[in-house]
């Protein structure tokens, strides 16, 4: 029996943060080694587990993924959450896509200078509720169904409700307007699975603070 994926990544949300959200959403359990020192990832890229000289990396069934997508792919693949045929695939890795588009620019925030701060969280603002939620909520609409394609939950779901509580903390009012959407996350986040992620205590990190922004600058060498 193979054992449980290994993520290694520093300890906070980052790039990695999807990848636990899908996992746990499937049910799978996984382990955590924690990048701590600019040594430990050296370590990794001297011994060739990093393809591309960067992480985040998951060990999953004999391989060493790297590439936040590619490993997403994978594991969606894997625990039947990619759709039943291609035409529903292309429409889950297009909403996936728009998710990932608004999802950098929060997840980059931490790094915005202070100066330009305020300009860049009311720049996604404006983009949250003019572009992002309103092209979700419209597919919603569309076809009536719980999910986003096909009736059935898909990574592109567990992917929009992980940026919805991103938008959220952000700013709560911004998903004011959008009922299908707080649905939707209300829906996601009822299943058992994603319930249990969503409790104190599990993998599930917390939004980036500046004493786990230094970790990160540190680790990975960031000036």
């Amino acid at each position: 029996m193979a054992g449980k994926p290994k993520l290694h990544y520093f300890n906070g949300r980052g790039r990695m943060e999807c990848i636990r959200w899908l996992l746990a959403a499937a049910g799978v359990e996984f382990e955590e080694k924690f990048i701590e020192q600019p040594e430990d990832l050296d370590k990794l890229k001297n011994d060739g587990s990093l393809m591309f000289q960067q992480v985040p990396m998951v060990e999953i069934d004999g391989m060493k993924l790297v590439q936040t997508r590619a490993i997403l792919n994978y594991v969606a693949t894997k625990y039947n959450l990619y759709g039943k045929d291609m035409k529903e695939r292309a429409l889950i890795d297009m909403y996936s896509e728009g998710v990932a588009d608004l999802g950098d620019m929060i997840i980059l925030l931490p790094l915005c200078p202070p100066d330009q701060k305020d300009a860049k969280i009311a720049q996604i603002k404006e983009k949250t509720t003019n572009r992002y939620l309103p092209a979700f909520e419209k597919v919603l609409k569309s076809h009536g169904q719980d999910y986003l394609v096909g009736n059935k939950l898909s990574k592109a779901d567990i992917h929009l409700v992980e940026l919805l509580y991103y938008v959220e903390e952000l700013d709560p009012s911004l998903l004011a307007n959008f009922p299908l959407l707080k649905g939707l996350k209300t829906r996601v986040s009822n299943l058992p699975a994603v319930k249990k992620f969503l409790q104190p205590g599990s993998q599930r990190k917390p939004p980036m603070d500046e004493k786990k922004l230094e970790e990160a600058k540190r680790i990975f060498r960031i000036k």
